[in-house]
């Protein structure tokens, strides 16, 4: 399908906003030796003057509506970076990108292809995916950061997440229609899962809050990526009386399984998790059915709201460096996910060595990042005593807003999401 760089951006804009400032603003805790190591040495992408970073993402394929513009965020912060003389003000960083179709397989391909080329990967897009390279990033020793949410990433030391676990939106999503939505744990409270280790996420995150909150799982539906017909899922959760539905999906599912239940008169209260949004939806047949029965669970703010510091300093970059860029909160995430590298980077740099085993060690002495009110700041260090944020912003669909949501609560922090244990991968 032939669409123009602009169009397919419009077409993706998922409510996952987590952004900050530049690069200056982060909140490191230094553990280093103030820049008295001396300058790192060349390393496997690291030639002296430009330190290489992979990027594995889908670039086409239908879940590129959060590629593209997820590695636009990316883009924008690291030139915004050099512009200012690069990481340490000396070294500038050029990414390496490759295709994975959102296909674990190809990830792993893919990854093999740039491993040599690149000291870290500052983006490995989705749950999946980030499994089946994991095993080779331990083995190899390489640092990414994974563009999904997963609670199990935390106690990862060869990954590098930004913001709120999955669970945790979920949690926070249960938390909010029982404080603020008008629930009571009598209500029949189901969910609609893609068939992976994402879906899970979101279902382990929505059965920690049954326990917490008193309620029970009524009725759980889950699909294969890609699916034409949802009329079974539907009707099979209209069947169950639900009254609440966890939605956890990509775009181009959610579009089609909201355009079904719409359809089918079928409307409980949704709670999508955050990349189940694009802002196409904002602006197609079903934004009426959206804006009745529709809530978003994701982070940071609205497109543009100036009241959140990060949010000023992303979109004056965006207008400075991609200025045919349309707004989209995927931007927010790669962007953020660039700012988290970027402090490592520095932290390496500080200690004299890029090589793949200094950048696992400067991960490791890396203290607090602040995001600016985008996300919620996340405290790194070694991997066992990581503590991410456990914030989450309810969305609204709103057309009349640049990215079609309107914040309902912002970084709601609940305290069963508090009590969420993380463990490591047990791989």
């Amino acid at each position: 399908m032939a669409m123009t760089k602009g169009a397919r951006f419009a077409a993706a804009v998922l409510s996952l906003v987590l952004t900050v400032s530049a690069c200056g603003g982060a909140g490191e805790d230094d553990d280093g030796g103030g820049g008295t190591a001396g300058a790192p040495g060349e390393t496997a992408g690291f030639d002296g003057t430009t330190i290489r970073l992979g990027v594995l993402t889908p670039l086409s394929g239908t879940v590129a509506v959060i590629g593209e513009p997820l590695t636009a965020g990316n883009e924008v912060f690291f030139e915004a970076l050099n512009a200012r003389g690069g990481v340490a003000g000396k070294y500038k960083v050029e990414l390496v990108q490759e295709d994975t179709q959102y296909q674990p397989d190809v990830a792993v391909q893919q990854y093999n292809k740039i491993k040599g080329d690149v000291v870290a990967f500052t983006q490995v897009l989705g749950t999946a995916p980030t499994l089946a390279v994991l095993p080779q990033l331990r083995a190899d020793k390489i640092l990414a950061a994974p563009a999904s949410l997963d609670a199990l990433w935390v106690r990862e030391e060869n990954l590098l997440p930004v913001g709120a676990p999955y669970q945790v939106q979920a949690i926070n999503a249960m938390d909010y229609w029982f404080t603020d939505g008008g629930g009571s744990p009598g209500d029949r409270v189901c969910t609609m899962i893609q068939d992976d280790v994402y879906g899970e996420a979101g279902q382990q995150g929505v059965d920690f809050a049954a326990e917490k909150y008193g309620f029970t799982v009524t009725n759980t539906q889950r699909f294969k990526v890609g699916t034409e017909n949802y009329a079974g899922q539907i009707g099979a959760l209209a069947g169950a009386g639900c009254q609440v539905v966890f939605l956890v999906a990509t775009p181009s599912d959610a579009a089609r399984i909201w355009g079904t239940a719409a359809q089918a008169r079928f409307a409980p209260q949704w709670f999508g998790q955050s990349p189940s949004y694009t802002g196409a939806l904002a602006r197609s047949a079903v934004t009426p059915y959206l804006r009745q029965s529709v809530l978003i669970a994701a982070e940071g703010t609205e497109w543009g709201d100036e009241s959140v510091p990060g949010m000023k300093q992303l979109v004056a970059d965006v207008e400075r460096y991609a200025p045919d860029q349309e707004p989209d909160y995927y931007i927010a995430f790669g962007y953020n996910q660039a700012r988290a590298m970027a402090a490592v980077l520095e932290q390496a740099v500080e200690l004299g060595d890029l090589s793949r085993e200094g950048i696992l060690e400067a991960s490791s002495r890396l203290g607090t990042v602040e995001f600016d009110g985008l996300t919620g700041d996340y405290r790194y260090g070694p991997a066992e005593e990581r503590d991410p944020p456990r914030s989450t912003t309810i969305f609204q669909v709103d057309p009349s807003k640049p990215f079609g949501l309107a914040k309902v609560k912002y970084l709601l922090e609940s305290d069963a999401a508090k009590e969420f244990v993380f463990k490591k991968a047990d791989l």
